[in-house]
């Protein structure tokens, strides 16, 4: 069953659209249906449908820029564009959109845009089908673990993190260290504090290994986000951050990550 995710901060116009979408394409699954670019990625990140139907203009985060992130994320999920403005359109197939609906939208012009989905994922699975048998992969690897299997060694690029009633997105480069805290980790930007609900010991598995380094059994921090280091009495190192005015130690025997200072 193919699955899907709406975005679309008028909810008008995304009930409509999701009432055109079950006439047009019956055996679709909605996963999400979001009113925000920010809570529409995030949806995306967790659920990788394998269709997104992203407005433009949204709070937070705009549909071009989801798709951007979208690249690291889930790069084989189909984007279809929804929009009232046409001057976007370029940007849009740029993007790698498969389709760019103007708003208000037709049932027919929508179906339109159904079956072109519907053809590519007919091509699509061939193809991967082909690849998977010339490289002789047993068919016990499915479509979605293949895909998962390439985006094991990408390093995380975005993350979601939820300060007090918000949700966050926040770029990883931005960040200048993490935290942890309990079964959770706090993530620490120039801009203040945010929660992310998973381990630290998780986390740094997913993180560019050269660019993230644990530097305690409770720290990981941005090598870029360094401003100086220095030992203090007990051999621990003392990190100043370019962002944030508060110290973090390296303990003892992360220390020779720093072996040259």
């Amino acid at each position: 069953m193919p699955k899907c995710v709406v975005a679309e901060d008028e909810s008008l116009l995304r009930e409509a659209l999701l009432e055109q979408l079950g006439k047009a394409w019956p055996s679709l699954e909605i996963i999400a249906a979001c009113d925000d670019g920010a809570s529409a990625l995030e949806a995306i990140i967790e659920g990788q449908p394998d269709v997104a139907f992203l407005d433009i203009r949204m709070p937070g985060l705009t549909g071009i820029e989801i798709a951007e992130a979208m690249k690291e994320h889930s790069p084989h999920t189909q984007i279809v564009f929804v929009t009232a403005y046409d001057q976007y359109a370029i940007d849009a197939f740029n993007k790698g959109a498969v389709d760019y609906l103007l708003k208000p939208v037709s049932y027919d012009r929508l179906s339109e845009t159904v079956q072109r989905l519907q053809n590519r994922a007919v091509k699509d699975l061939n193809a991967v089908a082909s690849l998977l048998q010339q490289l002789n992969i047993g068919s016990g690897l499915g479509v979605t673990t293949a895909f998962q299997a390439t985006q094991k060694n990408v390093p995380l690029v975005w993350l979601t993190a939820s300060s007090g009633t918000e949700t966050k997105l926040i770029m990883v480069d931005d960040v200048a260290y993490f935290k942890a805290d309990n079964k959770y980790t706090v993530v620490m930007t120039a801009e203040g504090e945010s929660l992310l609900r998973k381990p630290i010991r998780e986390l740094l598995e997913l993180l560019d290994a050269t660019i993230f380094k644990q530097i305690h059994r409770s720290t990981i921090v941005n090598l870029k986000a360094i401003s100086s280091i220095a030992r203090d009495d007990t051999g621990k190192g003392i990190v100043k951050l370019k962002t944030r005015p508060e110290t973090l130690t390296v303990s003892q025997p992360f220390m020779v990550l720093f072996r040259n200072m």
